[in-house]
């Protein structure tokens, strides 16, 4: 199954450019960003049976889950493969919040099942602060302390008057926090942390910058890295309901690359093979749990970063200037057309897994993708080829060599008791 999207040079998400993308993706590792996740879909869950809704769709174990607690729920088929994922937050005893795209899946099952439960879409602004100098930006901001903030907990604070909460949790590997609150108060907010951040080198995060964070820290993302298991026939009433609901930007599902297949089934992933087996808890009911305890038990892929070789990328660029086809081009830092670009790694001249999320780190001056690969090429070091190019046209070997994934050092549970009281850029 192949559709070819028509090109086109901005963000998928409408998210523009500001300093460039290079400085942008500096900013988290140097300073901070502020990043506006505020399109996301939020729905809120109030009743009894809330936790056992989500429970029951969910890998995720809710034995514990404290007023203030948030979890990266995700949700499967029978076949153990992702539908959708997200952030699900507890507001008081009976009241959840959940952000992304798990919201209509969620309020699906709830109208087809026997839940003590209502569900309503919201209108809340999520903005979020990511990098070393997060913490004093936020806390500026709010002129009050959130050292005792645990991380994936929310902390109640002020900024600028409004009354918000604040999310330790971030897409970067870095110290951050997800400002929510009503989006009445989304503009007075922004403004208040850009004007904090003067002094501690803050960013606005752009475009093109956006999903680099993502590479580099390992957070697959639906469409970039999986395509949502709702294609089969069994799911095709939800699907009509989902796609109805969603804009035309985000219920298209293009594929691009040289990984190909007869069925739109080799484009799904488990939670496993996208790196999320520790989130897979058995002591509940949920769908897909059969099929994902075999393989949790005996996984045979997992996710890793895959580095590409320099020589060869140089080599792609430099077809551009032969007189003779040259090789698709590769966008900087990484496609953004917002389509799963997936492509064929090979070992030996056998297909042993897919790269996704190609991506140039500025950071690290190197090409680098996601690859959710057979367990037995796994370990670190191991040398692997890519092939780059849409079938029917010239492709690329390029030699790539294992590596953990996330690649880059993850921070994010850094001891917020243990930094000092300020910090200047």
């Amino acid at each position: 199954m192949r559709t070819t999207p028509p090109g086109y040079f901005t963000s998928r998400w409408g998210l523009p450019e500001y300093s460039d993308w290079r400085d942008e993706s500096m900013s988290w590792k140097e300073a901070c960003y502020i990043g506006d996740w505020s399109f996301l879909w939020e729905r809120r869950f109030k009743g009894p049976d809330a936790i056992k809704l989500f429970s029951d769709i969910s890998v995720n174990s809710f034995a514990k889950f404290d007023i203030g607690q948030s979890k990266h729920v995700i949700h499967c088929d029978d076949n153990g493969k992702v539908i959708h994922e997200g952030i699900l937050s507890r507001l008081s005893e009976d009241e959840l919040m959940l952000f992304g795209r798990g919201c209509f899946w969620a309020d699906y099952k709830l109208r087809h099942g026997q839940y003590d439960c209502t569900s309503k879409a919201d209108d809340w602004f999520n903005l979020q602060v990511s990098g070393p100098t997060a913490i004093y930006v936020v806390e500026k901001a709010a002129a009050q302390s959130l050292r005792d903030v645990k991380f994936m907990h929310s902390g109640k604070i002020r900024i600028a008057g409004c009354e918000l909460l604040a999310l330790r949790q971030g897409m970067a590997g870095e110290i951050g926090f997800e400002l929510q609150g009503p989006m009445t108060h989304h503009k007075v907010v922004y403004d208040a942390i850009m004007e904090a951040g003067k002094d501690f080198g803050i960013r606005k995060l752009g475009g093109r910058a956006v999903f680099i964070n993502h590479l580099e820290a390992c957070f697959p993302t639906i469409i970039t890295d999986y395509c949502p298991a709702i294609f089969g026939d069994d799911m095709k009433d939800y699907r009509d309901e989902f796609q109805a609901a969603m804009p035309g930007f985000a219920a298209t599902f293009n594929i691009a690359g040289s990984f190909e297949a007869n069925d739109i089934s080799a484009w799904y992933r488990s939670p496993v093979e996208l790196g999320w087996g520790k989130n897979v808890k058995f002591d509940h009911d949920f769908i897909g749990r059969k099929t994902l305890e075999a393989e949790v038990a005996a996984p045979k892929r997992v996710m890793r970063t895959l580095v590409w070789n320099a020589q060869d990328i140089v080599d792609v660029y430099a077809s551009l200037f032969r007189q003779d086809h040259p090789y698709d081009y590769m966008e900087m830092p990484r496609d953004q057309r917002g389509f799963m670009y997936a492509d064929k790694v090979v070992k030996d001249g056998k297909l042993v897994g897919a790269a996704t999320s190609r991506g140039y780190s500025y950071y690290f001056r190197e090409m680098l993708s996601l690859c959710t690969i057979d367990v037995a090429q796994s370990e670190p070091g191991t040398e692997v080829t890519v092939i780059w190019g849409n079938p029917g046209t010239p492709q690329k070997e390029i030699r790539a060599t294992v590596f953990p994934a996330p690649y880059k050092t993850d921070n994010r549970r850094a001891n917020l008791a243990s930094l000092p009281n300020s910090k200047k850029s």
